[in-house]
């Protein structure tokens, strides 16, 4: 019964976990184009960016359609944050 019940939770969470948000660290470009792309892989949809106190601030939504700011270093493309805004 327990085997059954944890194949069912990692069936129901995968889903999930494949459309998890970008994590400070991950590295996402330093142009548009390679960051669309690499939020868009993790889950993000960018709707637009701004420059914000010396970082790229990529204003995107994910899968619920919640809506994340996530902060990108513009030297190396990483991400140094990520905010929830809903």
């Amino acid at each position: 019964m327990l085997k059954k019940s944890l194949a069912v939770l990692c069936l129901c969470l995968a889903p999930v976990s494949a459309q998890a948000m970008p994590a400070v660290g991950d590295m996402v470009g330093t142009n548009p184009e390679e960051a669309t792309a690499a939020l868009a892989k993790a889950g993000c949809t960018v709707k637009e960016f701004e420059a914000e106190d010396g970082k790229i601030e990529a204003k995107c939504t994910d899968a619920q359609n919640k809506l994340w700011e996530v902060y990108i270093d513009p030297k190396s493309g990483k991400v140094t944050n990520v905010k929830n805004e809903d």
